[in-house]
């Protein structure tokens, strides 16, 4: 496996694949790799020729009081288990690499409206450091396809709408969200729980099941079954940033009983942002 840190030498690896006429799979990540990740790897394998995986913590897509400093990078664990499931190469820049200038100089890209819900109106400017650092990644990975994890799901029709506004040619593949065996969202942040918080974090996946329950039992007053949802979480244990159910075509609010509907939540366990979404 390829391990390169500097975009000279990711340009010519991507320039070799290209001249050999080879499809390349993109899978960005922040690292600290765990199965879900892994799965995307391998998902990547089944849609290209060739697949490169990114592992940077990007600063631009967390507030000043987020986690950035103590997010958790594992490297050469990771780079082993990239190994482990067949990437041809891993790219692993310094912020330096992807921001020549100070944060505030650079060029961004923002996705207006639903960068601005949900978690965005949590998170502001959050979105908006996704959307930028996934720009450059294609621009410089230059992939065919590019695979990201359901459980993110804001995130996906984010950058699949940047995809689409921008015309870039690159294929945007989800692939769903993969649990622990007691239903908890693989997640890099899993690892901040307490042993005692662990235990009651599954009870978010749990919520969201009874809320899909009710809906598919006939309930369509959405705002009692978000505020049971919510209530639901509180019980739990959890400080809940929101409960709701949205269209999954555009986040926006359901309008028919014929919608595609996705049920969306985030919520603090003691110092632990939580997200995880079911569909209906």
């Amino acid at each position: 496996m390829d391990k390169i840190e500097n975009n000279r030498a990711l340009r010519a690896l991507i320039a070799a694949w290209r001249k050999a006429d080879q499809r390349i799979a993109f899978v960005p990540t922040m690292g600290n790799l765990h199965r879900g990740h892994l799965s995307l790897v391998e998902r990547a394998r089944a849609e290209a020729d060739r697949v490169i995986v990114s592992i940077f913590v990007n600063p631009l897509q967390f507030g000043p009081s987020e986690d950035f400093a103590r997010y958790p990078r594992t490297l050469e664990q990771d780079v082993a288990a990239l190994e482990s499931v067949g990437a041809d190469a891993v790219y692993t820049p310094a912020v330096t690499e992807i921001y020549p200038r100070d944060l505030a100089a650079m060029t961004f890209v923002e996705v207006p409206g639903l960068s601005d819900i949900l978690c965005g109106a949590y998170r502001p400017g959050h979105f908006r450091g996704v959307a930028t650092v996934v720009n450059k990644l294609f621009n410089l990975v230059r992939p065919d396809v590019a695979i990201f994890g359901e459980k993110d799901f804001q995130q996906v029709l984010v950058i699949r709408r940047m995809a689409e506004d921008l015309a870039m040619p690159v294929a945007i593949v989800s692939a769903p969200t993969t649990r622990e065996s007691d239903g908890l969202a693989m997640s890099s942040r899993n690892g901040y729980l307490t042993p005692e918080q662990r235990k009651i974090a599954p009870r978010l996946f749990a919520v969201l099941q009874d809320v899909r329950q009710r809906i598919r039992h006939g309930a369509r007053d959405y705002a009692a079954i978000e505020s049971a949802g919510i209530d639901g979480l509180k019980a739990a244990g959890f400080r809940p940033d929101y409960l709701s159910v949205r269209r999954a075509a555009d986040l926006d609010s359901p309008r028919d009983t014929g919608d595609d509907l996705v049920i969306l939540a985030a919520a603090y366990l003691g110092t632990t942002r939580l997200i995880d979404n079911v569909r209906v």
